[in-house]
């Protein structure tokens, strides 16, 4: 039988219109549910990367060890976050 994992951690965060995440990864599955403005995240491959545009209803989850990179739209950002380990 396959269980849905429980996250471990959830959160709401903001920030202003421009703020910029530089490269990063994490160790745990990320997911994002867009609340309200609008983030563009870069994922990041090898030397490829894609954009993921996100507006609010909007749902992205980064797998553990995945490189990314966002900034935040003209309106500002605010997310749910939840965390699996």
């Amino acid at each position: 039988m396959n269980r849905i994992k429980t996250p471990t951690a959830m959160h709401t965060w903001s920030n202003k219109p421009g703020a910029v995440y530089p490269i990063h990864a994490h160790s745990y599955l990320k997911t994002l549910f867009c609340v309200t403005g609008s983030i563009q995240f870069k994922i990041h491959k090898g030397t490829a990367s894609r954009n993921v545009m996100m507006k609010a209803g909007d749902k992205i989850e980064l797998p553990p060890k995945t490189s990314h990179s966002a900034i935040v739209g003209p309106r500002g950002v605010t997310c749910i976050e939840t965390h699996q380990y």
